[in-house]
């Protein structure tokens, strides 16, 4: 192969990669702006990013939710925190804050608790985080899996890029979903995981 070549080949590589990257990018971009809001188990679970307060009344209103867990944790100083806690409060729905991290592993008594949390609560239920990709991809992977009793297969396809979730080991920081789950699996009991 010839320096020129070579060259060349690196550059096809290295622009597709961009590429690539870009598109990720414009992807989870297009998702944040739309809600990410999808069907996790019809009628019982649902899963967004941060919604607008008018868009989030059109849920509410549009699916019966009654339950709104908040994943980025309760922050009462901040205006989008107020802004849901009061359209909550005014559509007298339940606000749980249940703060964690898309970049480090949940606890298994965390988890543990998390499924408490989501059984007791009042259905049908949204989640969010900011994205609507990582934490509640991991979430609603939970809730499909632990609540609903869907097979794993299933489950795990809420921790996909369909939803904006790029889990890449060594490279993403929000691979600690993937890893939650993989701990999650075994503390769960899943069979052939």
């Amino acid at each position: 192969m010839t320096i020129r070549s070579h060259i060349r080949n690196t550059t096809i590589i290295a622009g597709t990669a961009v590429a690539v990257f870009l598109a990720i990018l414009a992807f989870q971009q297009v998702l944040r702006l739309s809600g990410n809001f999808h069907t996790v188990v019809a009628g019982q679970f649902y899963r967004s990013s941060q919604l607008s307060t008018a868009a989030l009344e059109g849920y509410v209103h549009r699916y019966g939710l009654k339950t709104i867990v908040n994943l980025r944790g309760a922050e009462p100083n901040r205006k989008w925190y107020q802004d849901e806690k009061h359209l909550a409060d005014s559509l007298g729905l339940t606000m749980i804050d249940f703060g964690m991290s898309a970049t480090k592993p949940i606890t298994r008594d965390r988890a543990a608790a998390l499924v408490a949390v989501l059984k007791a609560a009042q259905k049908p239920i949204l989640v969010h985080c900011l994205d609507g990709a990582d934490r509640t991809g991991l979430v609603s992977v939970i809730y499909a899996s632990q609540v609903a009793g869907e097979d794993e297969e299933t489950s795990e396809r809420q921790l996909t890029p369909l939803y904006g979730h790029f889990g890449i080991p060594l490279v993403s920081p929000t691979f600690a979903m993937d890893s939650s789950w993989e701990d999650l699996e075994t503390f769960f009991g899943i069979a052939g995981s």
